[in-house]
């Protein structure tokens, strides 16, 4: 009320606003209009002007929660940067400058099933159960598309279930069986470089043509990686794939598009699984980045590993 008659005082002047909206229910005294307007500032405002700059900061940084940020995400980079806020302190204050979260839509259906295989598929060996104790025990793969203004791109990846890590990824302007070997190969060249076995990694798929072709399954025969193919045309199977596809299309093609050329949405894509490994938290594994919680697990059995004080040393 106050915001509204600063607005129009000098139009009408403050008791005669004061009288229209006292006959309209809303009662407030010019004595109260100025009592309010030479009121020191309560703690409460100091506060959420120190604050605001800090959330609207954290909401827009690239690095951290990218324009697509809700409550929860701003509210623990806010907490890892030392900014000690109440989260339903963050959540008035975005609500009050108008920032929020971006909210995913309708997904989109690439992959294309085998209908008659030539051999039988693998089975499934995951049955919707997308946990695992370590990095390289489960991965989930799948790939989707984004239109630019001179022809469709087409994107795949692979994800470590337990670290939410996306190991490899791909984009072209075609879709064969090349588009997501590619991004197995970098998966597995990712882990090799970092000096770690991917021998008997379950490797869950749909039952998309293209990684049911007999290259990607020798490929992964050759890695050491066990197949798993969930049923055919439910994307509840291969769930966390859908997940990690429904992220890029909200997270990347939404924000950072539209693309003229396919170039310009791997460049886009580039940048947003960087992002995606090295910043963004995630609420399922503790709001820590994917490369961050495998640094935590690594560090965990360097330790077991190392000897114990008191320990004797045989040799």
């Amino acid at each position: 009320m106050t915001a509204f008659i600063d607005d129009h005082r000098n139009r009408f002047g403050v008791e005669p606003i004061c009288r229209v909206l006292a006959k309209h229910g809303c009662k407030i005294a010019p004595s109260t209009y100025y009592a309010a307007k030479t009121r020191a500032a309560s703690a409460r405002c100091l506060r959420d002007a120190e604050l605001k700059p800090l959330i609207v900061a954290v909401h827009a940084d690239r690095d951290k929660g990218r324009g697509v940020a809700g409550v929860r995400k701003v509210w623990h980079h806010l907490k890892r940067d030392g900014v000690v806020v109440a989260r339903c302190t963050v959540a008035r204050l975005m609500r009050e400058m108008g920032l929020r979260g971006i909210v995913r839509g309708r997904q989109f259906i690439t992959t294309r099933p085998d209908p008659a295989p030539a051999t039988p598929r693998p089975p499934d060996l995951v049955d919707r159960d997308f946990t695992a104790t370590g990095p390289n025990q489960l991965w989930v793969v799948d790939f989707t598309y984004a239109a630019t203004a001179t022809r469709i791109g087409f994107t795949a990846f692979v994800c470590d279930v337990y670290s939410r890590r996306i190991v490899g990824w791909r984009t072209a302007d075609r879709m064969p069986t090349e588009l997501p070997l590619d991004a197995l190969e970098m998966a597995l060249w990712v882990r090799e470089r970092a000096g770690h076995s991917v021998d008997g990694v379950v490797h869950h798929s749909d039952a998309g043509s293209q990684y049911t072709a007999i290259r990607y399954s020798t490929r992964l025969l050759d890695a050491g990686a066990v197949a798993s193919i969930g049923s055919v045309g439910d994307s509840y199977d291969n769930a966390m794939a859908e997940s990690v596809i429904g992220l890029y299309k909200n997270e990347c093609v939404k924000i950072d598009g539209p693309f003229m050329t396919v170039d310009e949405l791997e460049l886009a894509t580039l940048s947003w699984v960087h992002w995606f490994n090295e910043h963004r938290l995630h609420s399922s594994i503790g709001y820590v980045p994917p490369v961050e919680h495998e640094q935590a697990y690594y560090d965990q059995i360097a330790s077991q590993q190392q000897p114990q004080p008191g320990e004797l040393t045989l040799h």
